[in-house]
């Protein structure tokens, strides 16, 4: 179980995420939503510990704060849009990367059987085993972006976070994605926390959503109860009714 209480966050002086509470129990998701610059990405970076905030995030009743880095990623996984790892390694080499802190020794770390099967596991899990020995330099981006899914479900976490992971992938392999979070969050203790623009992809992955606007929770709860057009319009600044209306009036060519 994931707990934040009064979280508030930013880079420096600078705040920009304010007071976010929240809870996500085990085999339960949510989808953060909101317009860009309101917070939601600074926002998984305090969850797992790599902003410093104030307030309390709490995995299982344990404060992060009181936890070393090394057991926060044991426990939770992020998953950026892009990420610094960027050089021509393997597909394999990079998803064994998420293995690090599972290996044994304490400066020259072996992959054991284990964790070499894992790996191939989550690289058939996102459909890459044809290319998992091509460099990922020379992938495309929607490869790309599934090497690092892999990698982050190879360091098995109970929590994943999830900024914008459809970035590069084409409608089939969005859906797939989503299909299979939904999948993974059913099993063990697991959850996912996404950050999606796309309000359908969100709703598919969790029908709990907390929608942010200039650092704030302005709602929270059931997709069905708080998704509404005012709600849309108070935070995107559109008129989604109209903007519904002129698209049906093009649709039908010119008229309604």
């Amino acid at each position: 179980m994931l707990k934040l209480t009064n979280v508030t966050t930013g880079y420096g002086k600078l705040e920009i995420v304010k007071n976010i509470s929240f809870q996500v129990n085990n085999n339960d998701n949510l989808c953060i939503i909101g317009p860009n610059g309101c917070g939601k990405t600074t926002l998984l970076k305090a969850i797992a510990k790599v902003l410093p905030f104030q307030g309390k995030v709490e995995i299982d009743g344990t404060s992060v704060t009181s936890m070393k880095h090394g057991e926060v990623s044991r426990k939770i996984a992020i998953m950026s849009q892009t990420s610094s790892l960027y050089f021509p390694y393997s597909v394999y080499d990079t998803v064994m990367m998420g293995r690090y802190l599972h290996m044994q020794g304490e400066f020259f770390k072996t992959p054991s059987k284990a964790d070499k099967e894992i790996v191939m596991k989550c690289i058939e899990a996102v459909a890459l085993k044809d290319v998992k020995d091509k460099e990922i330099t020379k992938l495309s981006g929607g490869q790309l972006q599934r090497v690092y899914l892999a990698r982050t479900l190879a360091q098995e976490p109970e929590i994943i976070l999830l900024d914008e992971p459809t970035n590069h992938l084409d409608l089939k392999f969005q859906i797939e994605l989503i299909e299979y979070l939904r999948e993974w969050s059913k099993e063990d203790s697991h959850s996912v926390i996404g950050v999606l623009h796309d309000i359908n992809l969100a709703m598919r992955l969790s029908e709990n959503l907390m929608v942010m606007k200039d650092g704030k929770a302005v709602a929270e709860g059931k997709a069905g109860d708080i998704v509404t057009g005012s709600l849309l319009q108070k935070v995107y600044d559109i008129d989604v009714a109209g903007y519904f209306r002129g698209a049906l009036k093009r649709w039908n060519g010119g008229c309604e």
